[in-house]
């Protein structure tokens, strides 16, 4: 039987505050979010995915992937998007199969409205901390976490 690869008491140290990180920041932007704007964070997040395609539309394969959600996830953010009339869901014409996601003009509109609020808040809560070289150092960090994802065992 393998022994444990415990962590080092640095190891340790990282972890925790990482873990601190993980928590505390994605809660205060779900804070902010739905406080100044009325959405959930990962509402806003397929909004803003989205608005930034030309046609305001994608497949929901692709955005699940884009917004690091489950299909099943993504489907009831959609279903409540869509309640509020921001989203509608169409049937791909080349593949019935294939639901799209649509941004609506009025979840488009939300979007501009939310956005500025939601900037200052990542600003505050992360950028400002951090000098240019820290910046480019998280974006490091984070490409290199992200990188072919192993699974845990």
């Amino acid at each position: 039987m393998e022994q444990p690869r415990w962590l080092t008491d640095e190891q340790q140290q990282a972890w925790r505050k990482f873990v601190e990180v993980l928590v505390k920041v994605p809660a205060a932007l779900e804070g902010q979010l739905q406080r100044d704007a009325g959405v959930t964070h990962m509402g806003y997040l397929v909004l803003a995915t989205l608005s930034e395609r030309t046609d305001r539309r994608l497949a929901m394969s692709r955005l699940a992937r884009k917004a690091s959600a489950s299909l099943s996830r993504l489907s009831h953010v959609v279903a409540r998007l869509e309640a509020q009339g921001w989203v509608r869901r169409e049937r791909d014409p080349e593949d019935g199969r294939v639901q799209i996601a649509v941004l609506t003009d009025e979840g488009y509109d939300k979007v501009v409205e939310s956005a500025p609020g939601h900037a200052e808040a990542v600003q505050q809560l992360v950028f400002d901390r951090l000098s240019p070289a820290q910046v480019r150092q998280l974006m490091k960090v984070c490409e290199s976490l992200l990188e072919n994802p192993a699974e845990v065992r």
